[in-house]
């Protein structure tokens, strides 16, 4: 028999709050993470504003020790994985080492390669911090998490751009489904709100430029949007083998059955025409899932808020679902959050998952102008949508053409 894989806790460190309660009032509410830069000052940059995280207390989680070494998007991996644990109320100890972590980060820290370049070219090899590697790395997110948790399992770092958190959410379904683990910790994690982080989007044109409206600079679908705003932050789920979570009493959410890769072997930073090889990436989670298209009534696009994706992602979606496109909710919760980066998969997921548990789709704010090539429902009234979910598609598409969709089913 097939192993079957459930959802039993939910952690995240978001540009709306530091846990998932507060994140997901205000993704249904309509708000906004979006405003002006306080990490570093705006003079640097053309772009002056961001979606970050505000109000984080890293000293909850970690040691003064850990503090002084371990960088922003190791905290949020650390925050949203205590969270994540604490909901699943699961004992490590007696699972021993069947769970595990698979932490998806898109980059890793820059912020900390140009401090010791810098500090290297200035003063020389000396000044250079023992911690440098370490901490720069992008698996060391699910690495430090394994260590402080415990987490004796398969410990993995899916780093596909965009797409990252995703991966690291399907990748861990995948081992609990294949026996080699019965719990993982599965998700992304992202902090490059940092000079270097945003003069590299800069210079790519990809980033909004509305810095007199941060509110409504993020505008996933509308005919107005000209870039995305980066965000940051972590979104962890915490994956359980079915009769697993039923032995311990655990609570379920959701039931993870469906999973899609696929590759666009187009461009490095371009999506496929037409959204061809996110079509691919969507079908193939929805086979996985043994579902028909149909079956689907909820969709938490890819939705950056720039001119190509948003216009590819809705292409690709009336590919895959034909007749059926028109009676899907879509949303974007980048509108709200921004994009961020490998981090975005893992919130995205845990979101559809809480449309799943509460039955409501969350709004794609700012969306007010209809674009031509965007003419889709994505739910665009500025709050939640209370509607009927049985299955639920959380999208993600990334740089190099990596392409990742999710399916959720509800639980009963």
């Amino acid at each position: 028999m097939a192993r079957r894989v459930v959802v039993t806790g939910l952690g995240m460190v978001s540009p709306l709050g530091c846990d998932v309660g507060s994140s997901w009032d205000a993704v249904c509410k309509g708000k906004t993470g979006v405003a002006p830069i306080t990490l570093f000052d705006q003079d640097l940059l053309p772009v002056k504003i961001a979606a970050e995280v505000k109000n984080f207390e890293p000293q909850k989680y970690l040691e003064p020790k850990e503090l002084k070494r371990v960088t922003r998007f190791i905290q949020f991996a650390a925050a949203a994985s205590a969270e994540a644990l604490k909901d699943a109320d699961v004992n490590i100890d007696e699972v021993g080492p069947r769970i595990g972590a698979s932490i998806g980060v898109g980059i890793g820290d820059i912020g900390l390669i140009a401090d010791n370049t810098m500090a290297f070219q200035e003063f020389g090899y000396k000044r250079v911090s023992p911690f440098f590697i370490p901490f720069t790395i992008a698996n060391m997110a699910a690495g430090f998490v394994a260590q402080k948790y415990g987490l004796k399992g398969p410990n993995i770092c899916p780093t596909t751009a965009c797409t990252s958190g995703t991966h690291g959410v399907g990748e861990g379904y995948r081992y609990i489904k294949d026996g080699s683990a019965d719990l993982m910790i599965a998700g992304g994690a992202e902090g490059v709100i940092t000079p270097m982080g945003m003069v590299g989007f800069v210079a790519l044109k990809a980033l909004s430029t509305s810095n007199d409206s941060p509110a409504t600079a993020s505008r996933p679908f509308d005919a107005g949007r000209n870039g995305f705003v980066m965000g940051e932050g972590a979104g962890l789920l915490v994956l359980e083998e079915l009769e697993h979570a039923k032995k311990r009493g655990a609570k379920i959410y959701a039931e993870v059955v469906g999973y899609g890769q696929s590759g666009d072997a187009f461009h490095i930073t371009a999506p496929a025409p037409e959204g061809e090889g996110a079509a691919r990436c969507m079908q193939a989670a929805i086979t996985s899932a043994g579902i028909e298209a149909s079956a689907i009534q909820y969709i938490n696009a890819h939705g950056t808020s720039t001119k190509l994706n948003d216009k590819n992602e809705t292409m690709a979606i009336k590919t895959v679902f034909g007749d059926h496109a028109r009676k899907l909710a879509v949303s974007s919760t980048k509108g709200s959050t921004g994009h961020c980066l490998g981090a975005a998969g893992g919130i995205e997921a845990v979101f559809s998952v809480k449309a799943l548990a509460e039955q409501k789709a969350p709004p794609t704010i700012n969306y007010e102008n209809q674009d031509e090539d965007c003419d889709l429902d994505y739910v665009g009234e500025g709050k939640a949508r209370d509607m009927k979910i049985e299955h639920a598609l959380s999208n993600s598409f990334g740089f190099g053409g990596t392409n990742g969709s999710l399916v959720f089913k509800r639980y009963s």
